[in-house]
C-alpha cells in the first residue's frame, strides 16, 4: 500500500489527480453520484434521506447546518455553509470534482472500494461529515451516519456493524474512546482505516487510539473548508508534525527555510470562493491560497504548525499562538477540552486565559505549561468551565470565551 513521501504514493497523482481524476467509470463526474452498490446503513439517520434526494437531482447542492441538505436547480456545484471559529457564518462554493479527484487518489492510496463500510460522526452540515458520506457515495462503499448516537452506542455500532473506515475529528474520537470503556469492547477487528481532521490530534490520544484500534491504520490530515486536503501524515512522521504535502498538493512558506510564516497551498482540491461572506484570513495570489495558517517546514518536507496568524498575539516582545498552548494543556490527564484567549494587558501586550474542561489541577496545567512553553505563553490564569461553549461546526467559541475572560 502506498503511503505519503513514498514513490508510489508520489506516483498516485500523476496516475489519478493529473490525468482529470478519473472515477470508476472512466470519466469525471458533473455532480456528485449515488453509486448502485452504496447501501445506507443508517437510512433513519437525521438528514440522510434528504441529502441522497438532493443528490439525485444532480444539480446543485446547498448544506444548511439549520435546514440540511438542500437540492438546487442549476449547475452541479456544492455550497457548503462553515463558521469557522469566529462564528461568523460563510458559505463555500466548490466544483464536485474538486472533491473527486481526491476520493479518489484516497482509494487508490488505501485500496478503497465497494467492499468498504464507512461511519462518520458529525452532522450533515459539517464539512468532513458530508466529504465522508459522498467519498463513500462515490466509491460504491456502504455508509453509515452515527451522529445523534451515543458514544458507547457508536462504539457498538462500529464493533458489530464491520465498519472499516471512519472519518472524525479528535473530538469525536475521544468520545469513540471513552464509549467503547464504557462498554467494555476490547476489539475492533474490521476497522482498517481512521482519518483524523478537523483539529490537532495530540500524542497522547493518538497512542490510545492505536492501542484500542489496533487493526486500523491511523492517518491524520491538516485541511479546511476551502483547501480540502493539505498534508496528511505516514510512519514515520515526526511528534507535532501534521505530515508531508498530500499528492498534487505544493506547499509554499513565506519565510526563510526551516523558519516560521505564512503557508500558502496550490492544489485541484482548492475551493472556488465563498458565495456568501468572507474571511479576513482567505486570500489567493494566482494559484496559491491561504487560509491564514502559520507554520514550518523541515528537511524532509514535514509540515509543524503554529497556529492562526489571527490568533497569534504579542506577549512581551514575543509571537504567542494560543494554538501551541492549547495542545500543551490537552495532553495533561483529567482534560478534556481546552481553549485559550489573549486578554490586553498594559505592560505586556497580552495575557493569556486559558478556560479547561475536566479534573486536572491547576497546578499540574501550570507544570506541564512552564516545561513545554517559554515563559510568555504560560497562561496567567486557568479557569475551569464545565463544558466548552462551542459553535455549530463543534469548534469553541473563541468571542464568547474571551467575554467571559473580561468580565
Amino acid at each position: 500500500m502506498a503511503t505519503p513521501g513514498s514513490a508510489s504514493f508520489t506516483s498516485a497523482i500523476t496516475d489519478v489527480a493529473l490525468t482529470g481524476g478519473m472515477c470508476q467509470n472512466g470519466a469525471m463526474q458533473e455532480s456528485f453520484v449515488i453509486s448502485p452498490q452504496s447501501a445506507l446503513l443508517t437510512p433513519e439517520a437525521r438528514g440522510l434521506a434528504a441529502l441522497v434526494q438532493a443528490l439525485r437531482h444532480g444539480g446543485a447542492l446547498h448544506l444548511s447546518q439549520a435546514a440540511g441538505p438542500l437540492a438546487m436547480d442549476g449547475p452541479p456545484m456544492l455550497f457548503c455553509e462553515t463558521s469557522g471559529s469566529s462564528g461568523a457564518p460563510k458559505v463555500i462554493r466548490r466544483r464536485p470534482e474538486s472533491w473527486q479527484r481526491s476520493f479518489e487518489v484516497t482509494a487508490g492510496l488505501f485500496g478503497l472500494g465497494p467492499a468498504a463500510r464507512y461511519a462518520c460522526f458529525g452532522d450533515l452540515g459539517h464539512s468532513l461529515t458530508l466529504y465522508a458520506l459522498l467519498e463513500a457515495f462515490h466509491l460504491g462503499a456502504d455508509v453509515a451516519a452515527l451522529a445523534g448516537m451515543r458514544p458507547r452506542a457508536q462504539a457498538q455500532y462500529l464493533a458489530t456493524g464491520r465498519i472499516s473506515v471512519i472519518y472524525a475529528t479528535p473530538t469525536q474520537l475521544r468520545l469513540l474512546l471513552r464509549g467503547a470503556a464504557t462498554a467494555g469492547i476490547a476489539e475492533f477487528p474490521a476497522l482498517r482505516h481512521i482519518f483524523c481532521g478537523g483539529g490537532a490530534l495530540d500524542s497522547a490520544l493518538q497512542g490510545q487510539l492505536r492501542a484500542r484500534f489496533e487493526t486500523a491504520d491511523l492517518r491524520v490530515f491538516f485541511g479546511a473548508s476551502e483547501t480540502s486536503f493539505i498534508t496528511m501524515s505516514e510512519a514515520g512522521t515526526p511528534a507535532g508534525s501534521v505530515g508531508r504535502a498530500y499528492p498534487g498538493v505544493d506547499l509554499r512558506i513565506d519565510a526563510p527555510a526551516g523558519e516560521t510564516g505564512e503557508i500558502w497551498v496550490a492544489s485541484p482540491y482548492l475551493f472556488d470562493g465563498y458565495a456568501s461572506g468572507a474571511a479576513a484570513d482567505t486570500r489567493r495570489a494566482g494559484r496559491w491560497l491561504s487560509i491564514g495558517e502559520m507554520g514550518y517546514l523541515d528537511a524532509a518536507g514535514h509540515l509543524f504548525l503554529r497556529g492562526r496568524k489571527s490568533r497569534m498575539v504579542t506577549v512581551a516582545d514575543h509571537n504567542v499562538f494560543p494554538e501551541e498552548i492549547e495542545a500543551v494543556v490537552a495532553q495533561v490527564p483529567g482534560v478534556a477540552a481546552c481553549a485559550v484567549v489573549p486578554r490586553l494587558d498594559a505592560a505586556r501586550g497580552h495575557r493569556m486565559i486559558a478556560f479547561v474542561q475536566g479534573t486536572a489541577p491547576e497546578t499540574a496545567l501550570r507544570a506541564a505549561c512552564r516545561a513545554a512553553l517559554p515563559p510568555q505563553a504560560v497562561p496567567q490564569r486557568f479557569i475551569r468551565i464545565d463544558a466548552l461553549p462551542l459553535l455549530p461546526a463543534g469548534k469553541p467559541d473563541l468571542a464568547a470565551l474571551a467575554r467571559r475572560a473580561e468580565a
